[in-house]
């Protein structure tokens, strides 16, 4: 290496050293984190046909009951979003966990519909930091042509928590005695996890101790040449809200991002009672078939990030890149959901189900959109627009699923509904410019 001027010997060497990779150990951290917040959130679906068994519960308010986490989440995404810009965001992500720990650890002694009503909200509110926090710690710690992993890494979470959620449950229900004890086990796994995360994390690329000079000044000069970039292309005026809601990108984001969770969030909450009523099957054989099928979705992810970034490295084009993947899980996911509603058996509809969600979680490649798109002050706050609008879906879907089964008796309408979300997927993600920054002079 050459010597720079002005720069010491001892930092000479430390920049000659090998870096360290500490920034995909933090990210793996963030992984195992949103791995648990998904089985917190998967716990009730997995024990629901006991508590609804257990409380004499219909199937109406369970679907108010599965909508009403939520509320509170979809409720706080802005103000979430908006700590995460203002604060420290490994410290808003790891209060959150806490948070979310000790209200889920509360759930195992609700006493009925009400109780249980209120603390999916409280859960809510307090998981509601943990995705735009995870977003702006992309912004942070990443170059532009890792966010691709890193997105998938942090929201392969979700299949990857649903999936082995279902056995854990399963599991802490037969040690525990029942769906009360897997309560309170998960919510003390939850502040376990959120501990040994917070050890990782901690600290940005100048503050986390772990980090050498030489993996610093690597990420140091990535975010510096991505802030040139865009500052050769700014039109020099400051942005405000104002400007994000007039542009087509915001919109779209939030838009494909809604489409994308009507049928992640429709399968993990009715999937488990779909499979129980349609397929005949027991919870310990549902607990198997959701392994399988979000576990899919969990492999998905992974591939498609990987895919993303390897078509970055050479040469691919932002946009080119990331229309492709995303029209292909959108429309993937329709083909998919269309010939479940023509599955004859198990085997069928399990296999279906697997092909759904391993295109589907391409999807998970959203969460690298708001830096992409955003001034970099702003990226933790337009993520938490973006699931905020996500998680209305969350709100509504669980609703009007359980209402179409109750009044139909059938599945057929809401996997309809799945399709055209699919499909709805594929036509705006083709319609966002990833290569423009909103408040940029570029096209």
């Amino acid at each position: 290496m050459q010597n720079i001027p002005g720069l010491k010997a001892d930092q000479s060497a430390a920049l000659a050293a090998k870096p360290t990779n500490v920034r995909w150990r933090v990210f793996i951290m963030l992984l195992m984190l949103v791995t648990i917040n998904y089985v917190d959130r998967a716990v009730l679906s997995i024990a629901m046909p006991a508590i609804q068994k257990d409380l004499s519960l219909d199937p109406a308010i369970v679907g108010l009951i599965l909508s009403s986490f939520f509320w509170g989440y979809a409720l706080m995404q802005i103000p979430s979003g908006w700590l995460a810009d203002k604060f420290r965001p490994d410290k808003v992500v790891y209060g959150a966990a806490l948070g979310w720990g000790i209200v889920q650890t509360m759930t195992g002694f609700i006493i009925g519909a009400k109780s249980l009503m209120f603390l999916r909200v409280l859960l809510g509110i307090t998981e509601a930091p943990v995705m735009p926090g995870c977003s702006k710690l992309q912004a942070v710690w990443l170059s532009k042509k890792e966010r691709g992993r890193g997105a998938t890494i942090i929201d392969s979470g979700a299949p990857l928590g649903t999936a082995v959620g279902g056995p854990i449950i399963i599991a802490f229900m037969a040690w525990f005695g029942g769906w009360r004890g897997a309560l309170i086990g998960a919510g003390i796994l939850t502040i376990v996890v959120a501990y040994l995360a917070w050890r990782v994390i901690k600290g940005g690329p100048n503050g986390n101790p772990k980090v050498n000079e030489a993996e610093r000044e690597y990420i140091r000069q990535a975010l510096e040449e991505e802030y040139e970039e865009h500052k050769r292309n700014s039109t020099g005026i400051k942005i405000g809200a104002k400007d994000y809601l007039k542009a087509r990108n915001f919109w779209c984001m939030c838009l494909g991002w809604f489409s994308f969770n009507t049928v992640f969030y429709g399968l993990m909450t009715w999937g488990p009672s779909y499979l129980a009523q349609t397929q005949n099957l027991d919870i310990k054989a549902i607990g198997s078939s959701v392994l399988i099928i979000f576990g899919a979705g969990f492999v998905g992810e992974i591939i498609g990030g990987l895919i993303t970034d390897k078509w970055r490295e050479k040469g691919g084009n932002d946009n080119t890149v990331m229309r492709t993947m995303l029209s292909i899980a959108g429309i993937m996911t329709a083909i998919s959901i269309f010939l479940l509603s023509k599955s004859t058996s198990v085997t069928m509809a399990i296999t279906t189900l697997s092909f759904a969600l391993f295109f589907l979680r391409w999807g998970g490649l959203y969460w690298s959109v708001p830096a992409a798109i955003s001034q970099r002050e702003h990226v933790g706050t337009v993520g938490g627009c973006m699931n905020f609008a996500g998680n209305i879906a969350g709100v509504i879907t669980p609703i009007y699923i359980g209402i179409i089964v109750s009044v139909t008796g059938s599945y057929f309408l809401a996997l309809m509904v799945f399709v055209v979300a699919g499909l709805l997927l594929a036509t705006v993600s083709s319609l966002i410019n990833y290569n423009k920054k909103i408040g940029s002079a570029i096209n």
